[in-house]
């Protein structure tokens, strides 16, 4: 059964230099899926909350690309937090997670990294749904 001990914090590589940082990230080596899709969440409002929704077969690659926001993670039995402020680290949220973003500070910049395109048909966003669909797979 998938659970919340699948999903990973992954330091990603950091060239430092007197001029700044880089942060190189290879598809399928750094994160541990092929890159299909690319977005970023931004100008969030003060106390607004994003994700609140698990996926049937995509992986996600989550990164505070600037400020930091707290990443909720369930898997129907345990709950977790965990914070992100540094990017050159990810969390790494396998399907069948429910995961939801919250706390953003002022300026945040949420990247997400996926491994399928969009598609409706991907999500749950329905809580009691998702129950249900982790009970059906896993017993």
């Amino acid at each position: 059964m998938i659970s919340i001990n699948d999903c990973s914090v992954i330091q990603l590589p950091k060239i430092s230099n007197r001029a700044g940082n880089i942060t190189p990230v290879h598809s399928g080596i750094d994160v541990p899926f092929d890159i299909k899709r690319v977005f970023y969440l931004y100008d969030i409002p003060a106390g607004e909350s994003r994700g609140a929704h698990a996926h049937k077969n995509c992986h996600q690659f989550i990164v505070a690309a600037s400020g930091s926001f707290e990443v909720m993670i369930e898997d129907g039995i345990n709950k977790k937090v965990v914070q992100l402020n540094r990017p050159f680290y990810g969390l790494h949220i396998p399907p069948m997670i429910w995961a939801c973003e919250l706390n953003f500070s002022s300026g945040a910049i949420c990247l997400v990294l996926a491994s399928d395109s969009y598609a409706e048909s991907d999500y749950i966003r329905n809580y009691s749904e998702f129950l249900k669909m982790k009970n059906e797979i896993y017993g």
